[in-house]
Protein backbone atom coordinates (compact mmCIF):
# COMPACT_ATOMS: atom_id res chain seq x y z
CA UNK A 1 0.00 0.00 0.00
CA UNK A 2 2.91 2.35 0.69
CA UNK A 3 4.31 1.95 -2.83
CA UNK A 4 1.00 2.40 -4.62
CA UNK A 5 0.97 6.23 -4.73
CA UNK A 6 4.33 6.22 -6.52
CA UNK A 7 2.96 3.74 -9.07
CA UNK A 8 -0.10 5.94 -9.59
CA UNK A 9 2.11 8.90 -10.53
CA UNK A 10 3.33 7.15 -13.66
CA UNK A 11 1.42 8.14 -16.76
CA UNK A 12 -1.16 5.63 -17.98
CA UNK A 13 -1.23 3.31 -14.97
CA UNK A 14 -4.98 2.62 -14.89
CA UNK A 15 -4.65 -0.80 -13.23
CA UNK A 16 -3.09 0.74 -10.14
CA UNK A 17 -6.04 3.12 -9.85
CA UNK A 18 -8.38 0.12 -9.66
CA UNK A 19 -6.38 -1.11 -6.65
CA UNK A 20 -6.41 2.40 -5.15
CA UNK A 21 -10.22 2.53 -5.48
CA UNK A 22 -10.50 -0.83 -3.70
CA UNK A 23 -8.29 0.45 -0.86
CA UNK A 24 -10.42 3.59 -0.62
CA UNK A 25 -13.55 1.47 -0.24
CA UNK A 26 -11.83 -0.65 2.42
CA UNK A 27 -10.87 2.49 4.37
CA UNK A 28 -14.35 4.02 4.02
CA UNK A 29 -15.07 4.31 7.75
CA UNK A 30 -11.47 4.64 8.87
CA UNK A 31 -9.51 7.53 10.31
CA UNK A 32 -6.88 6.91 7.61
CA UNK A 33 -9.25 7.70 4.75
CA UNK A 34 -8.53 11.44 4.59
CA UNK A 35 -4.74 10.99 4.53
CA UNK A 36 -5.15 8.23 1.92
CA UNK A 37 -7.22 10.56 -0.26
CA UNK A 38 -4.58 13.27 0.08
CA UNK A 39 -1.98 10.79 -1.20
CA UNK A 40 -4.27 9.88 -4.08
CA UNK A 41 -4.85 13.55 -4.93
CA UNK A 42 -1.12 14.21 -5.02
CA UNK A 43 -0.51 11.12 -7.14
CA UNK A 44 -3.31 12.13 -9.51
CA UNK A 45 -1.85 15.59 -10.04
CA UNK A 46 1.65 14.19 -10.55
CA UNK A 47 0.27 11.61 -12.96
CA UNK A 48 -1.43 14.32 -15.02
CA UNK A 49 1.79 16.36 -15.09
CA UNK A 50 3.67 13.29 -16.32
CA UNK A 51 1.00 12.63 -18.95
CA UNK A 52 1.00 16.20 -20.20
CA UNK A 53 4.78 16.32 -20.35
CA UNK A 54 5.12 13.04 -22.22
CA UNK A 55 2.06 13.31 -24.49
CA UNK A 56 2.25 16.84 -25.73
CA UNK A 57 0.03 15.94 -28.69
CA UNK A 58 -2.98 14.87 -26.58
CA UNK A 59 -2.88 11.31 -27.91
CA UNK A 60 -4.28 9.70 -24.73
CA UNK A 61 -7.40 11.79 -24.31
CA UNK A 62 -9.53 9.04 -22.73
CA UNK A 63 -6.97 8.37 -20.01
CA UNK A 64 -6.55 12.10 -19.40
CA UNK A 65 -10.31 12.61 -19.15
CA UNK A 66 -10.66 9.85 -16.55
CA UNK A 67 -7.76 11.31 -14.57
CA UNK A 68 -9.31 14.77 -14.72
CA UNK A 69 -12.62 13.39 -13.43
CA UNK A 70 -10.74 11.63 -10.64
CA UNK A 71 -8.90 14.87 -9.83
CA UNK A 72 -12.14 16.81 -9.59
CA UNK A 73 -13.70 14.18 -7.34
CA UNK A 74 -10.67 14.09 -5.04
CA UNK A 75 -10.55 17.89 -4.86
CA UNK A 76 -14.14 17.92 -3.62
CA UNK A 77 -13.39 15.23 -1.04
CA UNK A 78 -10.05 16.58 0.22
CA UNK A 79 -10.48 20.33 -0.28
CA UNK A 80 -6.77 21.16 -0.14
CA UNK A 81 -3.65 20.43 -2.18
CA UNK A 82 0.09 20.50 -1.80
CA UNK A 83 1.20 23.88 -3.23
CA UNK A 84 4.08 22.32 -5.19
CA UNK A 85 1.79 19.74 -6.81
CA UNK A 86 -0.73 22.46 -7.63
CA UNK A 87 1.91 24.72 -9.17
CA UNK A 88 3.26 21.89 -11.34
CA UNK A 89 -0.20 20.88 -12.52
CA UNK A 90 -1.26 24.42 -13.42
CA UNK A 91 2.04 25.26 -15.12
CA UNK A 92 2.29 22.06 -17.15
CA UNK A 93 -1.43 21.89 -17.86
CA UNK A 94 -1.59 25.43 -19.19
CA UNK A 95 1.57 24.88 -21.21
CA UNK A 96 0.33 21.76 -23.01
CA UNK A 97 -3.47 21.76 -22.62
CA UNK A 98 -4.49 25.41 -22.73
CA UNK A 99 -7.01 24.59 -25.47
CA UNK A 100 -8.38 21.44 -23.85
CA UNK A 101 -11.91 22.12 -22.64
CA UNK A 102 -11.88 19.28 -20.09
CA UNK A 103 -8.65 20.49 -18.49
CA UNK A 104 -9.87 24.09 -18.35
CA UNK A 105 -13.18 23.04 -16.82
CA UNK A 106 -11.47 21.08 -14.02
CA UNK A 107 -8.98 23.91 -13.52
CA UNK A 108 -11.87 26.34 -13.09
CA UNK A 109 -13.60 24.07 -10.56
CA UNK A 110 -10.31 23.59 -8.70
CA UNK A 111 -9.68 27.33 -8.52
CA UNK A 112 -13.15 27.91 -7.13
CA UNK A 113 -12.67 25.19 -4.50
CA UNK A 114 -9.12 26.06 -3.51
CA UNK A 115 -9.28 29.84 -3.51
CA UNK A 116 -12.28 30.39 -1.33
CA UNK A 117 -11.68 32.41 1.83
CA UNK A 118 -10.54 29.59 4.17
CA UNK A 119 -8.21 27.96 1.64
CA UNK A 120 -4.66 26.91 2.52
CA UNK A 121 -3.24 28.35 -0.72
Amino acid sequence: MDQLPAALERAGNEESWIVADAISRALENSEELHSWRRLLLSACMKGLVAMYSSNKDESKQEVERSMLLRLEELLHLVGEVDPDDWYSLVKTGLKYRYRDEAFLKVLNVACQLLYKKESSL
